[in-house]
């Protein structure tokens, strides 16, 4: 067997009207409702919400929010990147750093979403 790809993920929230909009306001994904179960979208991938542990089976043996550590790679130039995100008060950790990701050099901005997940945007521009 070999991994191919990435198809989907669970964040585990405490607030879901929050998680949501900063997702969507400020990262640009799509949010979607279908049954009572919460998903953004960005590219091929999605991220599944849930708003308590073991929301649905099976799940993480302890899921709590803000536990992850995620990077999402961007497109574009980071300066503009840096730009909006401050143009929108995003709850910026770092400015522009330099990072090593899967596939070399990247330059990386970090920031929390409202459950205190710590986001990397990179781009190996």
């Amino acid at each position: 067997m070999q991994i191919s790809g990435m198809d989907h993920f669970v964040i585990t929230t405490g607030n879901v009207e929050e998680c949501l909009r900063f997702y969507t306001e400020l990262l640009g994904m799509e949010a979607r409702t279908a049954n009572g179960r919460h998903s953004l979208w960005f590219g091929a991938q999605k991220i599944n919400i849930h708003t308590r542990p073991a929301e649905f089976l099976p799940a993480a043996a302890s899921p709590t929010p803000g536990s992850l550590d995620l990077c999402f790679e961007i497109k574009g130039d980071m300066e503009t990147a840096l730009a909006e995100l401050k143009r929108k008060n995003a709850p910026l950790v770092t400015d522009i750093v330099e990072r090593n990701g899967a596939r070399g050099k990247m330059r990386s901005i970090y920031l929390r979403d409202p459950d205190g997940n710590l986001i990397e945007l990179a781009s190996y521009e």
